[in-house]
């Protein structure tokens, strides 16, 4: 969602605040491309047990698994909004804060091996990819309401 709230902001030029840890140094997250998800989760109903039959009528009880998806790549918040930059070609109003002592964390990193094992899920796309293919819909999608709205 960062990447969605951050491009808005960065378009309207609205400052965009960015967390960093002790020392400057970045925080850093598995970003993962939406269609990534959708086929993980595609995946783990795809191989699911089944715990009805026709008509509704309970077989089993529900199979309970639970899958970490995600792109197994932490990339510093700053790179993406660097990306972002270079795709928008607007440059963005950096808000540098420290991170909070909310019980946030300094990078997320997917841990996606069960679900490799169990259907094997796998993300072939990249951050860069991810950003191109997420900036050229929201201009087009958002460009499609601004000319709804004259």
């Amino acid at each position: 969602m960062a990447y969605f709230f951050f491009t808005k902001n960065i378009l309207k030029g609205n400052p965009i605040s960015v967390f960093q840890g002790s020392n400057n140094k970045s925080v850093a997250r598995d970003f993962t491309y939406i269609d990534e998800i959708v086929k993980g989760c595609l995946g783990a109903l795809d191989t699911a047990e089944k715990s009805t039959g026709s008509g509704g009528k309970k077989k089993k009880n529900a199979q309970l698994r639970v899958f970490n998806l995600g792109n197994t790549s932490p990339v510093p918040v700053t790179k993406l909004v660097s990306i972002l930059e270079k795709l928008l070609k607007v440059k963005a109003k950096r808000n540098v804060l420290p991170l909070p002592r909310n019980g946030d964390v300094m990078f997320t990193h997917a841990n996606i091996s069960y679900a490799q094992k169990e259907f094997g899920y796998k993300p072939t796309t990249d951050l860069q990819m991810g950003l191109q293919k997420f900036v050229n819909w929201y201009l087009d999608y958002y460009s499609i309401i601004e000319k709804k709205n004259y």
